[in-house]
């Protein structure tokens, strides 16, 4: 994990940052395949295992296809939803932060994105149930509070890692600070927002699940049936096809960081 060293005197830390050599952009046909196999498999065996018992009334209500299929739609339209909006706000709020003229407010600024991270994700979602409403949008604005952090310091981070002779060499041949930023910084700097940005997936895919406290569906639903109803198949399910869900959206998120990696990096 790499770290950037803030000259206010604190320091950034660049969640997931890769420190390994340059690796090749394009991966084999059997590493492209085999996370695919391997959560295949376990659907596969997860659901040959279901069919095999003789499912009670609730059980049968809780793991029919629709159900699990609704509950699943309804994870995804919640990690979806509140990853765009971090990325909406943690980039042009790092790009500010790594401008010259924000320095002195670049502590400050952390220390109010760092709040969410404080408050316990179930804490903040049932709070904002509360007091707002229950349903989808709470638990997107406490999944978005919860999850800018990373891809906002990586971002910091991956700006500030940039070759400062790099930056004077593009300047030098007439480019414009914008041009310079959306040409050269942004990136020479996508590998590390990257590596930010699949953490915030995956805490958004996990820390979803509990919106079924608040009524926002989820794959939380079967496994808090599965506790209330002292169901351990119904357990099993929901918090197996919450891992799978997480490892698909992880491979596709390392799989977008290599295409979109820089040529030479």
């Amino acid at each position: 994990m790499s770290t950037d060293s803030d000259k206010t005197g604190g320091t950034l830390i660049a969640y997931g940052a890769p420190t390994v050599e340059p690796r090749s952009r394009h991966r084999s046909l059997w590493g492209y395949l085999f996370m695919p196999l391997v959560l295949t498999s376990i659907l596969l065996v997860l659901y040959l295992v279901v069919q095999s018992r003789e499912l009670t009334a609730g059980e049968a209500s809780r793991l029919n296809a629709d159900e699990l299929l609704g509950n699943t739609w309804d994870q995804i339209k919640l990690t979806v939803v509140s990853t765009v909006l971090v990325l909406a706000i943690a980039i042009p709020v790092g790009i500010l932060l790594t401008r010259p003229f924000a320095r002195s407010i670049t502590p400050p600024a952390i220390a109010v994105f760092n709040i969410g991270q404080a408050i316990p994700s179930i804490g903040l979602i049932v709070l904002l149930a509360i007091i707002w409403n229950i349903g989808f949008w709470p638990v997107v604005v406490a999944l978005v509070a919860y999850t800018v952090l990373p891809v906002l310091r990586n971002t910091m981070v991956g700006l500030r890692q940039v070759d400062a002779s790099v930056i004077e060499a593009a300047r030098g041949m007439g480019m414009t600070k914008r041009a310079v930023l959306t040409r050269i910084e942004l990136p020479l700097a996508v590998p590390i927002i990257m590596a930010g940005l699949r953490t915030a997936l995956t805490i958004n895919v996990g820390t979803a699940t509990l919106g079924a406290l608040v009524g926002a569906g989820t794959l939380g639903e079967p496994i808090v049936a599965g506790i209330v109803q002292n169901r351990q198949l119904i357990l099993v399910v929901g918090a197996i096809l919450v891992a799978v869900l997480a490892l698909l959206v992880d491979y596709l998120a390392a799989i977008a960081e290599e295409q979109l990696r820089p040529r030479g990096l």
